[in-house]
């Protein structure tokens, strides 16, 4: 039984798991990923859809606020530029799909650089309200560049086809958002355990003390806002193939929130900790719904009419609860379970 966390080699000190169990499990709940869409009704299905491109988008964010501690409120914006950007080069000008992505990553990362560069001398309120006002700017100049976006008409999106294997389907398309979902989750593990990912905690942790150690401020804070932007985007990009069809209208304000409130829910800075916080954010408005439709009819009806409202309480509620109650969120109580659990009866 593990009782501790010591480390006798430096293979421990770079490993990506050192616990059997954990790849046990890991692979059981890839497994069951795989053959969820095959045992799930379409209703189902979209959830999980929707959980994968979240996780997507909350581990980009996680690297800007989570690692580096920088507060961003325009998470949308990479989230509406990745799509368009994948939306333009598939849709309209009839690129392969991986293009699109390719675009969808490179052209949010180039606009983080802009956004970005306030966050050399902002940080705190000052900062989140310079990407609160790029959120509005990026779809101000969406609706204006008809010529290039269709103003707002939007564009309608197709499921892609890549290498041969056709996605239009909703399981497929699970498949392509189960892929890019591990390939991130693994990316942002190995960054957090890079030199880079080191940096990015020290200025979280004390951007005085960084530059002591040797850290460039300015060339690391701009590589988090273009890694995360990057991120976003193909977050943003699944997200418009999902809906079929591209708008301003279809990424609200609520979605930066949401987004936020997925890290401070999961516990900020932690990969685990996006999972679970996307999962319990994500299934939250549904399952309240569930709850209150077997006490009143009306109640379901106001959820399905009012839902957009509703979810704004229901994030502002969870989050000011868990700030109170469980400041390290999801992954915070996980770790004091099991470890009363590995003390177990020693620990008081």
């Amino acid at each position: 039984m593990r009782t501790g966390d010591y480390k006798q080699t430096y293979g421990e000190l770079v490993a990506l798991v050192d616990s059997p169990p954990v790849w046990l499990w890991s692979a059981v709940l890839v497994l069951a990923l795989i053959v969820a869409p095959h045992v799930l009704n379409s209703y189902a299905l979209s959830f999980l859809i929707i959980i994968l491109i979240t996780v997507t988008g909350a581990l980009g964010l996680n690297i800007l606020t989570g690692y580096t501690g920088l507060i961003s409120l325009g998470h949308v914006g990479f989230l509406v530029t990745g799509s368009y950007a994948y939306a333009i080069l598939v849709s309209k000008y009839h690129l392969p799909p991986l293009v699109g992505f390719l675009g969808a990553g490179v052209v949010p990362a180039l606009a983080s650089l802009i956004v970005g560069a306030p966050s050399l001398r902002l940080k705190g309120l000052y900062l989140a309200i310079t990407t609160l006002a790029f959120s509005f700017i990026i779809n101000t100049v969406i609706l204006e560049m008809r010529w290039l976006t269709n103003g707002a008409r939007g564009i309608a999106v197709p499921r892609p086809e890549i290498f041969g294997i056709s996605f239009d389907g909703d399981a497929a398309f699970t498949y392509l958002c189960l892929g890019i979902a591990i390939l991130t989750l693994l990316a942002t593990l190995n960054i957090r355990r890079s030199r880079i990912g080191r940096a990015f905690v020290a200025i979280r942790d004390n951007d005085i003390a960084a530059p002591v150690m040797g850290i460039n401020l300015h060339a690391y804070k701009l590589l988090a806002f273009v890694t995360s932007a990057f991120i976003t985007g193909i977050a943003g990009a699944l997200y418009g193939i999902y809906l079929s069809f591209v708008s301003v209208e279809g990424f609200p304000f609520l979605l930066s929130i949401e987004a936020l409130a997925i890290l401070i829910v999961g516990g900020l800075g932690s990969t685990l900790g996006a999972v679970l916080g996307t999962i319990l954010i994500v299934l939250l408005p549904e399952a309240t719904r569930l709850v209150f439709s077997l006490f009143s009819a009306q109640m379901d009806a106001m959820f399905t009419t009012g839902a957009q409202e509703l979810k704004s309480m229901l994030y502002g509620l969870v989050i000011i609860l868990f700030l109170r109650f469980q400041p390290r969120g999801l992954v915070g109580a996980w770790h004091d379970i099991r470890r009363t659990w590995v003390h177990w009866p020693l620990r008081y």
